[in-house]
């Protein structure tokens, strides 16, 4: 499979499939992260949630490499944590630095 295919399905579970099935990624992220919150006694955020399940997913794929499925949701979180990250970010901001994820005119 082509990796524009593995990228094609990831958007097709979050925004259609996965999204039906869960909710929105965001909302869902954050019930989970409340429950890992409690669960860990520390505050977990959705964005640690997204990076985790996408660690799931390269442990998964450590042990059997040929999970195409592992693949798919992998891009997937990290995608939804990419998206969590840079959120407060506007569209048309012009000062954005793409290595810290911040910018001058978003603060």
């Amino acid at each position: 499979m082509e990796r524009r295919q593995i990228l094609s399905e990831a958007i097709e579970l979050t925004e259609a499939d996965r999204n039906i099935q869960h909710g929105e990624p965001r909302e869902n992220h954050e019930r989970i992260a409340g429950i890992w919150s409690v669960i860990l006694g520390q505050p977990i955020t959705a964005q640690q949630v997204a990076l985790c399940m996408a660690g799931m997913k390269l442990a998964r794929l450590a042990y059997n490499p040929n999970l195409l499925d592992s693949y798919i949701d992998g891009a997937a979180y990290l995608a939804i944590a990419g998206e969590i990250a840079t959120e407060n970010i506007k569209p048309e901001c012009t000062g954005y630095d793409p290595q810290s994820l911040e910018c001058d005119c978003c603060r």
